[in-house]
């Protein structure tokens, strides 16, 4: 399979996958002096084997799926990982000369020392035929370098440089595929990634920063078949679900991605994904944060002080561009990273009344299900709507004032409830929450400061199982 058609394959599928490439290089505030940024590479890390058992990392990921090509169909493979690359700060002198330094500051930002991830690939196309028995086995190194790069003040003139070494990485890939015993032409389909680097800690270089700068960070795989599909791993059809199970993956996990519909590429992603995960097309730009939150990352972000952009922009260009983009995001596209509601569907049947009672409205000739307002969101007219005062329970039905036998329940109390456990109990409100909960709030009999907990509000809260109705002494 040529580059331009392996490209053209994992088009959709590269958006996401960048995204778990990225996902957490470096977090709000985006300054190297953030704790949070001192302690790099969360997710998808193949250490050297000698770092990895003696510090509860890893050196492999395996990946495990089912597949059912169509005759000799070509597998391609694209293994993607950052390696990250030491950035030393380093002030010049007069008579030429350079010394490292921890700040260097500029007019628009504040350089430091950091670590930066530089993107690798490793792409590999083969066929059916090949992957049987042993299978196919590649080996792959980077090696270790330095470059410098001037760096010039507003006048032209050098102030500093930067350095950056890296150090060299080896690795392997091994692929194989075995056909099962089943009434389908189906494979089962493993690939494995692991860090195969000879390095050992030393004396001067015995920490986790040196093992990270030998290892492949982020490390995933794009996998595209030619002809025919891969199964799903979490939604598989009913004939295959026995042999899915028995797929093992380890510290990787594969779905389905490409475009909607279709099942001839997945991405094994050390970050547990939805098949067919997709970028929300609100978002303008890449934040590089864990559990990433648009709206809030840009509000936040234009909120730091002078400062602070500085030296984020300073940290590392991925950051100096989300600082740019939190600054020069209009109104009208901020306000397009407020919620989304994506669960609407259109319904085709064009015998649908318009005036049917589930909500259909009639639009472009057809109809479109539009849910009725719950009764908590603000845009309905009688979002006051009265909820039940009581619960039944065991029959009994339970309301203010109802006297109750406290039986807290295992499974989702706290260690604090376990003291009132058997106790008598005066029900001071019946609470329903949006989901479709109920909820007693209740004062226990003999506490002495029940008398400021109804005045402040603040009661134990116990669910209806929770709980055994008392008759009145």
């Amino acid at each position: 399979m040529t580059t331009a058609a392996l490209d053209a394959r994992f088009e959709t599928a590269r958006q996401v996958a960048d995204a778990v490439l990225f996902e957490g290089y470096v977090l709000y505030p985006y300054r190297a002096s953030a704790a949070k940024n001192r302690l790099r590479w969360q997710f998808g890390v193949l250490v050297p084997p000698a770092w990895a058992p003696v510090h509860g990392e890893h050196c492999l990921q395996q990946t495990e799926l089912l597949m059912e090509p169509k005759g000799d169909a070509p597998l391609a493979v694209e293994l993607r990982f950052l390696h990250a690359q030491r950035r030393t700060v380093q002030e010049a002198a007069p008579d030429g000369t350079f010394t490292d330094v921890d700040e260097l500051h500029l007019a628009d930002r504040v350089l430091v020392p950091w670590d930066e991830g530089t993107e690798e690939r490793v792409e590999l196309a083969v066929d059916l035929g090949e992957l049987a028995g042993d299978g196919v086995t590649l080996p792959f190194t980077r090696p270790a370098g330095e470059e410098t790069e001037p760096v010039v003040d507003a006048d032209g003139r050098t102030v500093g440089r930067l350095v950056r070494r890296t150090e060299e990485i080896n690795g392997v890939l091994r692929l194989r595929a075995s056909e099962l015993n089943c009434a389908y032409r189906v494979f089962k389909l493993t690939a494995v990634v692991e860090n195969t680097g000879g390095w050992r800690p030393g004396a001067e270089d015995a920490g986790r920063d040196a093992a990270l700068s030998r290892s492949l960070v982020a490390a995933h795989l794009l996998l595209g078949l030619g002809a025919g599909r891969f199964l799903s791993m979490t939604d598989p059809p009913e004939w295959a679900k026995s042999a899915t199970a028995g797929c093992v993956n380890r510290h990787t996990w594969p779905v389905l991605a490409g475009e909607p519909g279709r099942a001839d590429v997945v991405l094994s992603s050390p970050i547990i994904l939805e098949d067919h995960p997709g970028i929300a097309p609100e978002s303008i730009g890449a934040m590089y944060d864990a559990t990433e939150i648009d709206e809030i990352l840009a509000l936040r972000t234009a909120a730091l002080t002078d400062r602070e952009k500085r030296e984020a922009r300073g940290t590392d260009p991925r950051a100096a561009a989300v600082i740019d983009l939190a600054e020069s995001m209009p109104p009208e596209v901020l306000e397009r990273l407020h919620g989304a509601v994506r669960s609407l569907r259109e319904i085709t049947d064009p015998d649908v009344p318009p005036d049917a009672p589930t909500g259909l409205e009639p639009f472009g000739g057809q109809a479109v299900f539009k849910p009725e307002t719950p009764w908590w969101d603000p845009a309905r007219a009688d979002a006051a709507e009265p909820v039940p005062d009581h619960v039944l329970v065991d029959g009994v039905p339970v309301g203010v004032g109802s006297r109750v036998l406290l039986r807290p329940g295992l499974r989702r109390t706290d260690a604090q409830d376990l003291f009132v456990q058997g106790h008598a109990a005066r029900v001071e409100a019946v609470l329903h929450d949006v989901d479709g909960g109920v909820h007693l709030a209740v004062t226990v009999e003999g506490d002495p400061g029940a008398d400021i907990r109804r005045e402040q509000g603040r009661f134990l809260y116990f669910q209806p199982d929770e709980v055994e109705p008392l008759e009145e002494p």
